[in-house]
């Protein structure tokens, strides 16, 4: 039903996630970012931001939708599933959802960028962004202390965008210590099996392959 083009980041990690929580059948396209597949002319006609990830939906005629958070919202809608039937809940999801998109990953890419990437180390700009991808991490903790799930009682596309970074947070140096509600909610959203398949969709083979796909994870 959908062609999925993706690397080892937490943007593609969201969807892959997503599809495998859905139990949707998809074909893995994985994009070699250090080799620039994702700028080519092909890729570029599917997803003109040239970045990761794209959904093909073959079902639809082939449509194609780029954006994680839009993959996300555009599956839920598909399915009627992993966002709340209610407007209160469904409002939290997106709300948290663009939460994700707008804060959580550009700060934490940049966080990783300066901290992991830049062959000068620019200390204001590294304490900047690693303190920042706290405070964030904070404002989950508060919003998890009121809640199981980020929408509330139930778990949906909003947990899924927000964990893969939170799962990355050491790639960042940003430290989860004395968050528990933060760490709770990890801890039980790493036992869930379609959680840790889609985390190997497409497999990391090593800390090296994360830094080469390092330009992906700033947005």
């Amino acid at each position: 039903m959908f062609d999925l083009y993706t690397a080892p980041t937490p943007n593609g990690w969201k969807i892959s996630i997503a599809l495998e929580e859905l139990g949707l059948p998809y074909e893995v396209k994985v994009l070699q970012l250090q080799k620039g597949d994702q700028k080519s002319p092909e890729y570029v006609k599917l997803n003109p931001n040239g970045r990761i990830p794209t959904l093909v939906d073959h079902e639809a005629g082939g449509r194609a939708v780029f954006e994680s958070g839009a993959i996300l919202l555009y599956l839920a809608e598909k399915t009627g599933k992993l966002i709340p039937a209610g407007a209160d809940g469904r409002w939290q999801a997106i709300q948290w959802l663009f939460w994700q998109m707008g804060g959580l990953g550009p700060m934490q890419g940049q966080a990783n960028v300066f901290f992991r990437y830049l062959p000068e180390k620019i200390p204001l700009a590294i304490e900047r962004y690693q303190t920042e991808t706290r405070r964030l991490y904070e404002v989950m903790d508060a919003r998890l202390s009121q809640a199981p799930y980020l929408a509330g009682d139930d778990y949906s596309i909003a947990d899924i965008a927000c964990f893969p970074w939170v799962f990355a947070h050491f790639w960042a140096g940003a430290p989860l210590d004395g968050l528990d509600h933060l760490n709770d909610w990890k801890a039980r959203l790493e036992q869930r099996p379609a959680v840790l398949k889609g985390l190997g969709i497409p497999p990391l083979p090593d800390l090296d392959s994360l830094a080469s796909a390092g330009r992906d994870m700033v947005t």
